[in-house]
């Protein structure tokens, strides 16, 4: 037997030079630029009202707003409480946000249930008619909500915010909420149908468990909505005792005509509690807008 000798095995490997960035990773680049640009001219705002609220009034009026403050004070924030009655109206602002956000979610719910899944007469005309509050402008019913509700009593009353919130409310939460139902399978409705579950069970005990996402969605937004609701507060509350903190900010008016420090404190605590549930809650706000953007 012959051996045959084989040819050496060339060992050298090529040194791979480092890729230079092509025309993709320029566009990223500058993509990425543009949008921290955008950034903070976005927060700047925010900012500019924190510096603000935390200076000495004789500070912001000798070196300018735009400038760095050279002491700090948290002096604005106790007379902004004080001056705003901010007890009163975030406690009012709370009882409005808890006793309507939990019936605009639900009314939502059953009626965008009733136009995704069930067979029912003019279901066109009603969700046209439901979808039709969305193109309303709130200012042309300035007049005949406030003299439905003179005539009804409900002027200078908390509750009798509930039912012109909810009237403006509704349209929009009906919008997602129908949209999220209509990505549920029909099969899960129809095998419960068979097992003898009516519309009311299938409804509480299947489609609300499975569209968490959706209904925490629309109600974190409904609850930034009443929170800050400002027109129909001012129009339909008089009394102290009574006001929202958008209308509490009016405080402001005369007693802080020059003094923007303690305005932008008084600004500053009232949107605080909108601020703390964007940041915690923000993953749920886009979660719950696009859970019904593609069929499973």
């Amino acid at each position: 037997m012959t051996l045959t000798a084989q040819a050496p095995v060339d060992l050298h490997v090529d040194t791979v030079q480092p890729a230079s960035p092509g025309p993709k990773g320029r566009r990223g680049l500058v993509m990425t630029l543009v949008l921290a640009v955008i950034a903070i001219f976005w927060i700047s705002p925010l900012a500019l009202l924190v510096i603000t609220a935390i200076r000495p009034l004789a500070d912001f009026i000798g070196n300018g707003p735009l400038s760095w403050p050279d002491q700090l004070t948290w002096s604005n924030f106790k007379d902004a409480w004080d001056i705003g009655n901010f007890a009163t109206t975030y406690r009012n602002s709370a009882i409005l946000a808890v006793l309507k956000v939990p019936l605009g979610v639900l009314l939502s719910a059953m009626l965008g249930f009733a136009l995704a899944k069930l067979r029912m007469r003019f279901r066109r005309t009603v969700m046209f008619t439901v979808f039709l509050g969305l193109t309303i402008p709130i200012y042309i019913t300035i007049v005949p909500v406030f003299i439905m509700m003179r005539s009804a009593g409900a002027t200078d009353s908390i509750f009798g915010l509930i039912g012109p919130y909810l009237a403006f409310g509704i349209p929009f939460e009906v919008l997602v909420l129908q949209s999220f139902f209509r990505q549920i399978p029909d099969e899960i409705i129809e095998a419960a149908t068979v097992d003898g579950a009516g519309d009311w069970r299938v409804f509480f005990t299947m489609i609300l468990p499975l569209s968490v996402p959706a209904l925490v969605t629309v109600a974190i937004l409904d609850a930034v909505a009443t929170w800050n609701e400002f027109l129909f507060a001012l129009i339909l509350l008089n009394s102290d005792a009574h006001k929202t903190i958008p209308v509490g900010l009016l405080n402001f008016q005369g007693q802080f005509a020059n003094n923007n420090t303690g305005l932008a404190a008084g600004i500053l605590i009232a949107v605080v509690p909108i601020l703390i549930a964007y940041t915690l809650l923000q993953r749920w706000i886009v979660g719950g807008l696009t859970a019904g953007s593609l069929k499973g």
